[in-house]
């Protein structure tokens, strides 16, 4: 039999094992984290979330257009651009001998014609024209004018077609990607989408970026439906890109599941980002201990700790605590941004479950060792 003294050297044998050894866990616990505080000689900033930090940490990425982009007018449903096509028809005052057709041909329809880039067409007997920037009536005008000298009281007919020139193209996470005419019922970024087909993404994380020549603005689509003074007019060469949200934030220890998380809306409080990943473990978490781990910059890092020294990015780590009567307030009201670490500490008691654990598995192994031998 294994005597009650060889037992006892196991257990001690097997407690100095398992002192002996690294346990296995998820991370740091939470005392180790407050050991690696500046206050005492760390590299990170550990601060409480209060109402006051969650006011002043509360920063996301700010869209919108600039006022060159809002200040722009509706262009008219007709204006001619450089690449539209044009139909020219001529009606002559004549029976034998008209200036463009055939004799006894008082209407003469002109092949259908391209603006060219100076934003030009060629009438015969008229030369060339300048087309783009007027509207079809008033380019029947200015080819009556030209025409009127030559041929007794013509009438001309100009019509606008769907062209290469008054057009936008649309493209990433678009519904109906391609080049779309800029049209009456198109004029605006709103209704071009709308003719597009909307977006193939969820709304919520779908964004906006208009492209004109040099400048670029970017807004949320939902933003575009909610705020009427985003619906800015469009221009001829615009180039839309619908773009997917990037940002991300990480999800580390005694959490529902550990992974590198996308955004699923434009803001993400505490508590969604907890949510999002499935919880707190009710078996390891402490609620006590939830971190959340950033590169703050040096405005708003200064005014989180209250001072005016601090120079450059540094390090912050966040603490929630989910058991104080306003803990679930202050995780619903702090924000997660971009590139954050969301970090859960496992409860006391786990790794204390884990040392019985290895202690009562180490006492067995060595009780049927001494049973082997005897």
């Amino acid at each position: 039999m294994f005597s009650k003294t060889a037992r006892l050297v196991a257990v001690i044998s097997a407690a100095a094992f398992v002192a002996s050894c690294a346990l296995p866990r998820s991370g740091p616990n939470k005392r180790e984290i407050y050991a690696g505080s500046v206050q005492k000689d760390g590299d990170a900033f550990v601060v409480t979330v209060t109402d006051q930090v969650s006011r002043t940490t509360a920063r996301q990425p700010s869209f919108g257009f600039s006022k060159a982009f809002q200040n722009a007018g509706v262009i008219g449903s007709d204006t001619i651009s450089s690449g539209d096509r044009l139909s020219v028809v001529v009606f002559e005052n004549v029976k034998e001998e008209p200036l463009l057709g055939n004799t006894g041909q008082r209407v003469t329809p002109l092949n259908e014609m391209q603006v060219d880039g100076q934003g030009y067409i060629f009438i015969p007997y008229a030369g060339r024209v300048r087309a783009a920037g007027q509207t079809p009536e008033g380019l029947r005008q200015a080819i009556t004018r030209l025409l009127e000298d030559q041929t007794p009281d013509p009438q001309v007919q100009v019509r606008r077609l769907a062209g290469d020139g008054s057009t936008i193209s649309i493209a990433g996470q678009a519904a109906g990607p391609g080049i779309y005419p800029i049209e009456a019922p198109t004029r605006t970024l709103a209704t071009m989408l709308a003719k597009s087909g909307g977006v193939s993404i969820d709304a919520d994380v779908a964004i906006v970026r208009v492209t004109r020549g040099a400048h670029s603005g970017r807004i949320w689509l939902k933003d575009l439906y909610e705020n009427p003074a985003l619906d800015i007019a469009l221009r001829p060469g615009d180039q839309i890109v619908i773009e997917e949200d990037s940002r991300t934030f990480t999800a580390l220890g005694a959490t529902g599941g550990q992974n590198l998380v996308p955004f699923k809306s434009e803001s993400l409080s505490a508590l969604e980002a907890i949510a999002t990943v499935g919880g707190l473990s009710t078996n390891s978490a402490d609620p006590t201990g939830v971190f959340v781990l950033r590169d703050e910059t040096e405005d708003i890092a200064n005014a989180v700790l209250g001072r005016t020294d601090l120079i450059g990015d540094q390090r912050l780590v966040y603490v929630l605590d989910l058991t104080e009567p306003t803990g679930l307030f202050e995780a619903r009201d702090f924000q997660i941004r971009d590139g954050d670490t969301l970090y859960v500490t496992e409860a006391p008691f786990v790794q204390w479950q884990k040392t019985l654990a290895a202690i009562t598995g180490t006492t067995g192994a060595a009780t049927n060792l001494a049973n082997t031998g005897n």
